[in-house]
């Protein structure tokens, strides 16, 4: 058989690899979350919320690392790394997060959020752990446009009143991208389990000490199962299961294109709350969310 022939029968690559599965996987798991976290917020104060998902996310974490790889000493340098990881990507942007959304619109929340995957690019490739390719600049160009159509359906509004709340939102953008470039400086030596597993760790104290008060003053008879429900969904599902992916696709993919991936998480909610809670979008959000798809799919190509 000769050469011709061979690659004749050579299988066609694959056109969607298994990294590509599980940052989709990430992005409905993530993007379906608002509406269970809406309904959760129903009965639980937002700091509250947040402090019990996130002690339950930690035992999770600590739980399963210690039974899947058990206890490995690390170097001194990589400790301090995980700490700074920790502190910037969960301790700090939880706080931003919640103060934002507390302080300004759902809509500008969204909006000033958009422009993360354009910041994660950016730093990374400053920092020398990424390239800013020909496809990534492409698709950048069609998914941030279209995530701002999303958001600019609901008609934000940047005035004065919100802008306290919008510079939170902004520095939640940059600690969640200086998280994703981050976690390219640990190296191929850590599992996305253990990277996952100690930032969280690092950066569960600062986060679950913000809601002591708000727990403290919780009375347990007046929260329903369905409340409960929504805390330890969100502390397992998107916390745990969908950080453990996404450590692993930025190792594998790199920040850049895995940030951008996170573009899509606008089109998920809005689709899971016109399903669940009748909330139609228009042909704007539409053509929002065909731009988003459009560059992600740009993005891949090599």
């Amino acid at each position: 058989m000769n050469a011709s022939s061979t690659s004749a029968f050579a299988p066609a690559p694959r056109a969607v690899s298994w990294s590509d599965l599980a940052l989709i996987s990430v992005i409905i798991i993530w993007g379906t979350n608002y509406t269970v976290v809406k309904g959760a917020l129903e009965s639980i104060p937002p700091l509250a919320f947040m402090s019990l998902r996130f002690a339950i996310a930690s035992i999770a974490m600590a739980l399963v690392l210690h039974v899947r790889e058990g206890f490995i000493p690390l170097p001194r340098a990589t400790v301090l790394k995980l700490v700074g990881l920790g502190l910037v990507g969960h301790t700090l942007y939880q706080f931003c997060f919640v103060m934002g959304v507390a302080h300004t619109t759902a809509a500008n929340s969204g909006l000033l959020s958009s422009g993360t995957p354009v910041v994660t690019a950016l730093l990374g490739a400053l920092f020398g752990v990424d390239r800013l390719r020909r496809p990534l600049v492409m698709g950048l160009v069609l998914a941030i446009p279209g995530v701002v159509l999303i958001v600019l359906a609901r008609g934000p509004g940047l005035d004065a009143s919100t802008r306290v709340g919008d510079l939170f939102i902004l520095g939640a953008s940059l600690c969640w991208a200086l998280y994703t470039v981050g976690l390219r400086w640990l190296g191929p030596g850590l599992s996305a389990l253990r990277i996952t597993a100690l930032s969280m760790l690092t950066g569960a104290p600062g986060v679950i000490l913000l809601g002591v008060p708000e727990v403290l003053s919780l009375e347990g008879a007046t929260l329903g199962p369905g409340a409960w429900a929504g805390v330890v969904y969100s502390a397992l599902v998107p916390l745990v299961l969908a950080y453990v992916v996404w450590s692993r696709s930025v190792q594998s993919v790199g920040s850049s294109r895995t940030a951008l991936y996170s573009s899509g998480t606008p089109v998920v909610a809005a689709l899971t709350a016109w399903a669940v809670r009748g909330e139609r979008p228009t042909w704007v959000q539409a053509m929002g969310a065909v731009l988003v798809i459009s560059g992600v799919l740009v993005s891949r190509r090599r």
